[in-house]
């Protein structure tokens, strides 16, 4: 029992640190955004209200500079102003914008948010215990491999999520008759709007590719075509 000591210390460290991280999230977006109130965007995202047969969706604005949306742990969706800007300045459409809130919508429908703190929790547990037994083979560079190992377990999951999202969007999207064609341009965008550069090695980000998700829409589509 005393072996297992520091793997379930881990355990519930993990689960302390992502109540808290979601406790303070929580603070800072209550802080710092109020309901969206642009008359276009109320319009289809009432076409994905009805689509889903539930009153309304509510959008929040982030008043934080970077292009981003953002699903809550409480299942509240954001738009940050960064990328509300690119939209009043004609850099992005109505229908993207509104496909970048299908997407966070699927975050919250997946239970995306649970599920990362499960992993987040049994990713710590898993980095104490092959540090433990990864330093008895190779001393002082156990532990940091068992850090990368974690980290990129975690970019894969993370990764994971992201493709279910999209294919949630896509299908919301279709549903709502708006289609794939506005998620799809606005990942060709998605570099020059957010300024990213060359990309990190594939099994490192916590994003897929954007060729890699624009596939899998369209393989998608193709199917539900056929």
């Amino acid at each position: 029992m005393l072996k297992l000591a520091p793997i379930l210390l881990a355990l519930l460290y993990g689960v302390a640190a992502y109540h808290f991280s979601a406790w303070r999230t929580k603070r800072e977006l209550d802080a710092r955004s109020a309901e969206l109130a642009d008359p276009r965007l109320r319009v289809l995202t009432a076409k994905l209200a009805e689509a889903l047969d539930v009153d309304r969706i509510t959008v929040n604005l982030y008043e934080v500079a970077p292009v981003n949306g953002l699903a809550a742990p409480d299942g509240r969706i954001f738009l940050t102003r960064g990328f509300y800007d690119k939209y009043r300045a004609g850099e992005v459409t109505a229908e993207e914008l509104t496909s970048v809130i299908a997407h966070e919508l699927g975050h919250v429908a997946l239970g995306h948010s649970r599920r990362r703190m499960i992993d987040f929790s049994g990713q710590n547990a898993l980095r104490v215990g092959l540090a433990a037994v990864l330093s008895r083979f190779i001393p002082g560079f156990g532990v940091l491999l068992a850090g990368l190992l974690t980290s990129l377990l975690a970019a894969r999951l993370s990764r994971q999520d992201e493709y279910e999202a999209d294919a949630y969007a896509a299908a919301l999207l279709n549903k709502a008759g708006i289609g794939t064609a506005p998620q799809i341009s606005l990942f060709r965008k998605l570099g020059a709007l957010t300024g990213s550069r060359a990309p990190a090695p594939a099994w490192l980000l916590s994003h897929p590719a954007t060729d890699d998700r624009i596939r899998a829409i369209e393989a998608m589509d193709a199917r539900w075509r056929s």
